[in-house]
């Protein structure tokens, strides 16, 4: 397998640091707010990086982790006149649900902020200790830049004067103008949190470093994780930050792999809240089934910047579709577990770097071919347990074609009106049974009403939107 290096700029072959395990560490949400397109995008390439991993036979653990301490988080408890947890449970509960609706598989771990304040009080301890950090007359302590000889290495930044300066202005008690925090003290009566360093909140670089340190690092290795991953936005300041926080707390690097996706533009201009176009998430899946917004996502390099239209979701759609029609196709037949050359390939691609057109590519020729063989051989049997098999290859490692393909093709139809037309196909079933053909005939018009389309086969009676 081989990765992209964000720090090393280039494709390297994936060795873990222990043999046959992966450690993987990705950076959250903070969740005050609902999911936007951006968090969709990350969350979809790692939970594609991990599926891919274990394909390859790699006992992974992943974290991601959960920030529920934050100036955002509190400054929108005081607007709705809601306790902090009341706020960050209702979007922490959100964005599962949305991202279940996604496929995208929970973490093995997934550590809150809130949970791992002693695990930072240690950390930065250690900094001070060790003469990396310091403490400020008005109470905040920070970490000193300039004692660390390696500071700015990992996203090669160089900072400009101007950058500089304004540094300066925003604090004056820094030692260095690049000096970040690591606690801030509090004193205007908000929300705090008791420390040895003085009541106040955790800097949000802090907690990644720390939540790693305590839950997911080795002891014994020149590095505490394998892969640290997150946007590309993130790449300066926050994860700069937490590697110089961790090299100079201990004594190992923080992550030998780093990996990075890129941004979500919408209509072609960056997604931004600035902007007032960050789409959220909760919005596309009133309009489309959360499997076709996963495709879509997933559909260009992990690497690339995302542009999210409406033409190129739809023509996404078609592409799935394709697939749920074979799906389709075969239904009721029995599973199968066969080994196949299509699946060697599609492991192949994706293992390069998540080579995602690649992978597309093999999924619709494999689909074509088999649609081309059955309608000239439909009984062709190996054929069949070859496609059911790398039907569900496809379902375990890129999470497309999950559901029930009749279910699928009824996106859109509401709960109720779903009842209604089940209830009038068991009424039809009954008419057929007694030879009621009229009564039949007529409760299948009052089915096309509903802007549906009936299938009968011999597994039974199904319909899907038209």
């Amino acid at each position: 397998m081989h990765l992209f290096d964000s720090v090393k700029k280039t494709k390297l072959p994936f060795e873990p640091l222990v043999p046959g395990k992966v450690t993987l560490y990705v950076c959250g949400p903070t969740v005050y707010d609902d999911a936007h397109l951006g968090h969709a995008k990350s969350a979809l390439v790692f939970d594609l990086l991990t599926r891919v991993l274990r394909a390859n036979d790699l006992d992974v653990t992943y974290a991601r982790n959960i920030t529920d301490i934050d100036d955002k988080i509190i400054k929108k408890a005081i607007e709705q006149k809601q306790d902090i947890k009341t706020i960050t449970d209702f979007y922490t509960e959100a964005f599962h649900k949305e991202m279940d609706l996604l496929g995208v598989k929970r973490p093995d771990l997934e550590p809150k902020a809130t949970e791992n304040l002693q695990a930072m009080f240690a950390m930065i301890q250690k900094l001070i200790d060790s003469g990396h950090a310091y403490k400020t007359e008005d109470g905040d302590v920070y970490f000193d830049t300039a004692s660390d000889g390696e500071y700015l290495s990992l996203s090669n930044r160089v900072q400009d004067e101007e950058d500089k300066q304004n540094r300066v202005e925003s604090s004056g008690f820094k030692k260095n103008p690049a000096d970040f925090a690591l606690w801030k003290s509090v004193k205007d009566g908000s929300v705090t949190f008791e420390s040895p360093f003085g009541a106040g909140r955790p800097g949000w670089h802090l907690e990644c470093s720390a939540m790693i340190e305590e839950h997911l690092a080795y002891k014994d290795t020149p590095y505490a994780i394998d892969i640290h991953g997150g946007g590309a936005d993130l790449l300066f300041p926050h994860h700069e930050n937490e590697a110089a926080q961790t090299r100079c707390s201990s004594d190992h690097n923080l992550a030998k792999y780093w990996i990075h996706n890129g941004f979500v533009n919408i209509e072609g201009e960056k997604m931004s809240k600035s902007l007032g176009n960050s789409f959220f998430l909760k919005d596309a899946l009133k309009e489309y089934d959360g499997e076709v917004l996963r495709f879509y996502l997933l559909s260009t390099h992990y690497r690339s910047n995302f542009n999210f239209n409406t033409e190129d979701l739809e023509a996404s759609k078609k592409r799935l579709d394709k697939l749920y029609r074979l799906k389709k196709r075969l239904f009721g037949l029995a599973e199968s577990d066969e080994q196949t050359q299509f699946q060697k390939d599609l492991l192949e691609a994706l293992s390069d770097d998540l080579n995602i057109s690649k992978a597309l590519s093999l999924i619709d020729e494999m689909t074509a071919h088999a649609n081309e063989t059955l309608d000239t051989a439909g009984k062709h049997k190996v054929l069949k347990r070859e496609t059911m098999a790398n039907l569900a290859y496809i379902e375990k490692v890129l999470g497309f074609g999950v559901k029930n393909p009749f279910e699928y093709f009824q996106f859109g139809i509401d709960a109720e009106t779903k009842e209604k037309i089940d209830s009038l196909i068991e009424q039809r079933n009954e008419a057929k049974k007694e030879k009621n053909f009229e009564l039949s005939d007529s409760l299948r018009d009052d089915i096309l009403a509903f802007g549906v389309q009936l299938m009968d086969t011999p597994a039974g009676t199904f319909w899907e939107k038209v």
